[in-house]
């Protein structure tokens, strides 16, 4: 039955490749993906958990100032991820790259927002639109030590 298979394997290896289609996935491409998305979700996780635990600390800023709210939402994510990251053992270059990633688009945004071409809600929103796929993108830039670990 063993033969059987992998012959019925080898056949659809070929027809894919015929139709120039990949074959399908290995479990290892499985694994590092599955690896490289818990990931991704710990670290926006940990974002989450640092706005909760960090906002009470700036109770002021909050009360109608939308760019002091947003840059310091974006400072209170970046540094629990950093330490969420540095937990992980990631090297103090990635770990700074991604903070210094999530905050690029805030510091970005907040010049149109003091001209008043955006809104506090459209900062708020845009910051967050913008900084997701940038983390995704320092990710892949270093997909092997976020879907392999890294070293200990």
């Amino acid at each position: 039955m063993t033969g059987d298979r992998d012959h019925r394997h080898g056949s659809l290896a070929a027809a894919l490749a015929i139709l120039g289609a990949s074959p399908p996935p290995t479990e290892e491409v499985l694994m590092t993906t599955t690896r490289f998305v818990g990931h991704y979700l710990e670290m926006c996780a940990a974002m989450v958990v640092g706005m909760l635990l960090f906002a009470p600390l700036w109770p002021a800023a909050w009360s109608g100032r939308p760019d002091a709210a947003a840059a310091i939402m974006a400072v209170d994510m970046a540094v629990a991820m950093g330490l969420w990251m540095r937990i992980r053992r990631h090297s103090r270059a990635a770990t700074t790259e991604m903070c210094l990633v999530m905050l690029l688009p805030f510091a970005l945004l907040l010049p149109a927002f003091w001209l008043g071409l955006l809104s506090g809600t459209a900062l708020m929103i845009a910051g967050h639109v913008v900084m997701f796929p940038l983390m995704l993108l320092v990710m892949l830039r270093r997909r092997t030590e976020y879907a392999h670990g890294v070293a200990r």
